[in-house]
């Protein structure tokens, strides 16, 4: 409901004086298509279809075929058909954010789905699929952000507006993981983004792993995965567009996206039944041209406020050249790898440190606490190198002392890099913690 006379009288000075229609000449899998209207309509652009029913079907159109608009839509195809009415919809989509979205649950078109009531509406139209900001016209990184998590706040140290990978195979935690930076984080806001999963999931993570304390500083939106390609594909493009709104403001936001892999799964199912041809792995080449386009609107903005942006990518088998992984991480400022085996011996969150990095971390850290953190690693990776040996008791104590000295520290190390979800870990105290455990310096 809009109480503003001046906002009333705009809105209504924005209505359309005329309307058109095309009609539906073919249906044909998950495409519709539609002639009549093809001259004034354009890629990205928005249809309603009314059903038989009288439903009206909010469609996308994403490409022209034989002098036809083909359309995917955002709902159901049931009680669609040849003849079915094709109202042409004006101007982009928008959404209209305010402060009191925080707390609330939305879908991919911004609309509530947590059965609290109508969203508030602000003045200020924010685009959906809007460009990343200038290159040239972004400011650089800012310092340190305390995510809330030890081995992250310690060996991947995450600046404001930085972007990072969360790489993992299923069922290794990464939900979790989020939940931690989302309830743990000092960014003021945090916007989550739940893209294609499991229906049983999304309750579940809001009351058990956000909670309360969590949800109440955060918007969630949501796609599952039995909803169309197109929701999927619109809701990471949401959780941007909402970020984007609190960065404007001038506050430091936290985006979290799980995942981008489905949301580059909904570009190749979009992209194929248009009649792209399919290259790696059957992604076609639009999988690739959205994915920079998504994830550079995180980051710096052009004033004070920020994005910082961690977005996970399912590495099933641990396959880490797989193409999306491969091009996300060429994307990203560093990324934090998860393996499997890691959490099998009960060590939670199941990061591995010597395959993770933070790009930003170096320039932000002083030389003590580099050098700390380079003799950790540098202890992690003598132990790696031998791990198999030590086990099979075949490693003799004293054969190589940086090996003896790795050994020694292992447990200690193990220990600090364990955490339980329902415990923060502040970033002043990591590096005094590490430094303890080492007998070193650089707590400052």
């Amino acid at each position: 409901m809009i109480h503003d006379p001046d906002r009333l009288v705009a809105e209504i000075d924005a209505l359309p004086d005329t309307r058109m229609f095309g009609r539906v000449t073919s249906v044909l899998g998950m495409m519709v298509e539609v002639g009549g209207v093809e001259k004034k309509l354009s890629v990205g652009g928005r249809c309603r279809v009314i059903t038989r029913g009288g439903k009206p079907v909010p469609c996308e159109v994403v490409g022209f075929r034989a002098g036809r608009a083909l359309l995917m839509p955002f709902g159901g195809l049931d009680d669609i058909g040849l003849g079915c009415q094709a109202e042409v919809a004006e101007g982009q989509a928008a959404i209209f954010p305010t402060q009191a979205w925080l707390g609330r649950v939305v879908n991919a078109l911004g609309q509530p789905i947590d059965g609290k009531g109508p969203l508030p509406q602000g003045e200020v139209p924010m685009l959906v699929k809007a460009n990343p900001p200038p290159a040239h016209a972004r400011r650089r990184v800012g310092g340190k952000m305390d995510l809330g998590v030890r081995a992250i706040n310690t060996f991947l140290t995450c600046c404001r507006g930085q972007r990072m990978g969360i790489f993992a195979g299923s069922g290794v935690g990464k939900s979790v993981l989020m939940s931690m930076l989302a309830k743990y984080t000092e960014a003021g806001v945090s916007v989550i983004g739940l893209i294609g999963e499991r229906g049983r999931e999304v309750q579940e993570f809001l009351e058990h792993d956000l909670g309360p304390e969590g949800l109440a500083r955060s918007v969630v939106v949501v796609a599952t995965s039995d909803e169309p390609p197109l929701m999927r594909r619109q809701a990471a493009y949401m959780t941007l567009t909402i970020a984007e709104y609190f960065r404007d403001l001038g506050q430091d936001v936290l985006c979290l996206m799980d995942s981008v892999t489905r949301f580059a799964m909904a570009q190749r199912e979009i992209g194929l039944s248009a009649g792209e041809p399919p290259t790696t792995k059957g992604y076609p080449p639009t999988v690739f041209a959205e994915l920079p386009r998504l994830l550079e609107r995180a980051g710096p903005g052009t004033g004070q406020g920020t994005i910082s942006g961690l977005f996970t990518v399912l590495v099933e088998g641990g396959d880490m050249e797989e193409p999306i992984a491969d091009a996300v991480r060429g994307i990203l400022d560093g990324h934090i790898v998860m393996e499997r085996r890691i959490g099998e011996r009960g060590r939670y969150p199941a990061i591995n440190i010597l395959r993770s990095v933070s790009r930003t971390m170096p320039g932000c850290n002083n030389e003590e606490q580099n050098a700390l953190v380079t003799r950790a690693r540098r202890l992690m990776a003598s132990y790696a190198d031998m791990e198999e040996m030590i086990r099979l008791g075949a490693y003799r104590r004293g054969s190589d002392p940086s090996v003896d000295e790795a050994i020694h520290f292992n447990p200690a190390i193990e220990g600090f890099l364990r955490q339980r979800k329902d415990e923060r870990a502040p970033l002043e105290t990591c590096y005094a913690e590490l430094a303890a455990i080492l007998g070193g310096g650089g707590a400052g």
